[in-house]
């Protein structure tokens, strides 16, 4: 038996994604900037912990640790990032720039999961990708658009429906692991 926490990862982004979806709805340009700070740096925290903790140790078979694990890392840095900069009245191009970078990787993943077959749901798994890279490739024209609230709209709604893929995804992960590690013993206790 291995461990497995991209259940933890999951919801984790599901709450980011709707937390981004929110502030690219509402909050970009809001005079209070500081109230999303929390938000971002919980998220943030935890997908880098747990991402980075995953592709130092891979602890789940096959290519997961690589889907899951690296992309997990990068949305907490984005996260973790955009909460320092926020804290610092900093501009959030640069952060938007980056995430341009690491949404080509999440499209290129959500295509290639679906063209190997991985997960339980490919097509599923692979548009949640996709969905959550077109988030990232459009976050410096949001920003440039910033005062099109159709082109945020838009924005929103697309990380919203990532979320919820997400989320099915997450939720439905959660109700098959209590079933299948009810029975896992640490090795110290075997």
């Amino acid at each position: 038996m291995f461990i497995d926490y991209i259940t933890l990862m999951l919801i984790n982004m599901v709450a980011g994604l709707f937390l981004l979806a929110y502030y690219v709805y509402q909050g970009l340009d809001s005079p209070n900037q500081k109230r999303w700070i929390p938000g971002f740096g919980m998220t943030g925290g935890i997908a880098l912990a747990t991402g980075l903790h995953m592709i130092w140790t891979w602890p789940i078979v096959g290519s997961f640790n690589i889907a899951f694990g690296e992309t997990t890392v990068l949305f907490g840095i984005i996260l973790l990032t955009a909460a320092i900069a926020l804290s610092q009245g900093w501009d959030l191009l640069t952060v938007a720039i980056y995430a341009f970078f690491v949404g080509i990787a999440a499209v290129v993943i959500g295509f290639r999961i679906m063209n190997l077959g991985l997960t339980k749901q490919p097509l599923l798994s692979g548009i949640g990708f996709i969905l959550t890279g077109l988030g990232g490739i459009f976050a410096a024209p949001t920003l440039y658009l910033k005062t099109n609230r159709a082109w945020r709209l838009l924005g929103a709604a697309v990380l919203v429906a990532a979320a919820l893929i997400w989320a099915l995804t997450g939720y439905l992960a959660y109700w098959g692991h209590l079933e299948t590690f009810q029975k896992w013993v640490p090795i110290p206790m075997r």
